[in-house]
This record gives structure tokens, C-alpha cells and sequence, in this order.
């Protein structure tokens, strides 16, 4: 049995009301993955007759009628206007990620060959987008999931820099003897006893959830800083942290210490300098 395109549009708009915010642009958007095609396409073949029992599409409509989220139906997610590889096994990027690769690119040169450190790479956006920025820089990134660096590897390969980002499977530093020059992280930072929107219980809850107070990690990685004497540190953080950054680093020697906002003005991470 086959349905139009705009008659297929509107009946997963109406399966999707009540579940996500804009159900009829998420329809668009799960009918142009299933379909492979662009916006383009999908305005001007809206008569086109489309095969509604295919398993592949039931299923994603199902599956997105439970809030599972669509990048993980569709295995990509745009992140810096490019498209990365995306499942279950690691967390998606989210847009406010953005704004440390644009503070990390304002404040090391293109030509500076130093060794960058992620820890928690997830599905390897920032070490990919940061090598891509500086081009001299030798990239070693980390995480405690094998899941996670499965799909950073296949993200690795898909932009060529195999040869430029080691992927080592650790817990924080414990895998990295090297000296540092730069260390990188989107860490875990939301309070355990948290609760999240339904969509977000199928993202790796260990790359969301940070401790009993939320902070724990971030902790951990300003301990390694001082420790190891990284010179800069810069670290994604809840919007309510940064107090707790601040009271903890009494108690350390620094250089400096930046904060920066996301779009919507609300502090989103920290530039550290030891």
C-alpha cells in the first residue's frame, strides 16, 4: 500500500502531537532521512507515492512516537554546519558545544604544533572540528566507553584524520603519560538526582549525569590540571556552575580564569590558564 507524500506527511504529524515540540517539521525531517533526500526534493514531489508499509519507515515512526531521538534514527546530527555519524552510543552534540570550539580556535594559533587532550570525546565532534581548525596540533582523545569511541572512530574516518586523533579508552587521564599542552572537555555535569526530559533516557547516561551534585567531574579534571601542570584547560559546564568552579579554584594557584555564555547568555564554560 502506497500513500502520497503530503498525505504521509500529515499522518506522522498527527502520530507525533503531544510527543516533540513541532511535529509536523519533525515528520518533514524523518520522511527526508527515511527518503534520503533534501528539502528541496521533498517540497516539489509532495505527490509522490511512497510505500507506508516499509518496515524500515514503521519502525522509525514508532520509534520516534517514543521520543526516541531522531538523530538516533537517522544516524546523523549537524554539528558546526557539517554532518557526523550518530547512535546510541554516544551523546549528541548539542549546538551549544559550538561555542568552545570557537574559544579554543580564538586563543591557540593555526600554527602552533602542541598536543590537545579530549577527555570524553562521545561521538569525536570537538577533536575533529578543533583539528580541522589547527592543523599542526596532534590530538589524543578519550573516553570510558567502547561504545562511544566506536562512533568517534567512524567519525575519524569520515573526515580523513586517522593520522592525527589517537583514540585511547580510559578513565579522565589515566591512559595519557604524555605531557599536555591543552586539555579539552565536555564532561558529565548534571546533578544525579536530575530529572530530564524523556528523550534524553536514551542518550549514555553516564555522559549526562556528573554526581550527586553535578560538578564531581569537573572537579576531577581541575585536580588533574594542577597536577600535571596542563597550561590551559577549557571545559563545558552547567549554567548554575559557575560558582562552584570558582569557590574550588580558590584553593589553586592560576593564571587566569574566563567564563563564557552561550547564545541565550547563560555561562556555558571556562577558559583556565595555570
Amino acid at each position: 500500500m502506497s500513500k502520497r507524500l503530503k498525505e504521509l506527511h500529515e499522518e506522522i504529524t498527527q502520530r507525533l502531537r503531544g510527543v516533540v515540540e513541532s511535529p509536523r517539521r519533525e515528520a518533514e525531517l524523518l520522511l527526508m532521512g527515511f527518503l534520503e533526500k533534501d528539502i528541496l526534493y521533498f517540497i516539489t514531489h509532495q505527490e509522490d507515492m511512497i510505500d507506508d508499509n516499509d518496515p524500515k519507515l514503521i519502525e522509525w515512526i514508532e520509534r520516534r512516537s517514543a521520543n526516541v531521538p531522531l538523530e538516533y534514527l537517522t544516524n546523523r546530527v549537524s554539528f558546526y554546519s557539517e554532518t557526523f555519524y550518530i547512535d546510541e552510543g554516544a551523546l549528541i552534540p548539542r549546538p551549544e558545544t559550538e561555542h568552545l570550539i570557537d574559544e579554543i580556535v580564538a586563543r591557540i594559533s593555526s600554527k602552533e604544533a602542541i598536543t590537545i587532550v579530549e577527555v570524553g570525546v562521545g561521538s569525536g565532534i570537538i577533536s575533529i572540528m578543533l583539528a580541522r581548525h589547527l592543523p599542526n596540533a596532534r590530538f589524543i582523545a578519550v573516553d570510558i566507553s567502547p561504545k562511544a569511541l566506536a562512533v568517534a572512530r567512524r567519525n575519524i574516518e569520515l573526515f580523513n584524520l586517522t593520522n592525527r586523533i589517537e583514540l585511547r579508552e580510559g578513565d579522565l587521564l589515566s591512559c595519557v603519560d604524555e605531557p599536555i599542552d591543552l586539555l579539552v572537555s565536555n564532561p558529565p555535569y548534571i546533578a544525579n538526582d536530575v530529572s530530564l526530559e524523556s528523550n534524553l533516557s536514551y542518550e549514555p547516561q553516564n555522559a549526562l549525569f556528573g554526581g550527586e551534585i553535578g560538578d564531581e567531574i569537573i572537579r576531577r579534571l581541575l585536580d588533574e590540571v594542577y597536577a600535571r601542570q596542563i597550561p590551559m584547560f577549557v571545559c563545558e559546564m552547567g549554567f548554575d556552575q559557575r560558582t562552584k568552579v570558582q569557590e574550588y579554584l580558590k584553593s589553586f594557584s592560576v593564571q587566569s580564569l574566563e567564563f563564557y555564555k552561550d547564545l541565550a547568555s547563560l555561562d556555558r564554560g571556562f577558559i583556565l590558564k595555570i
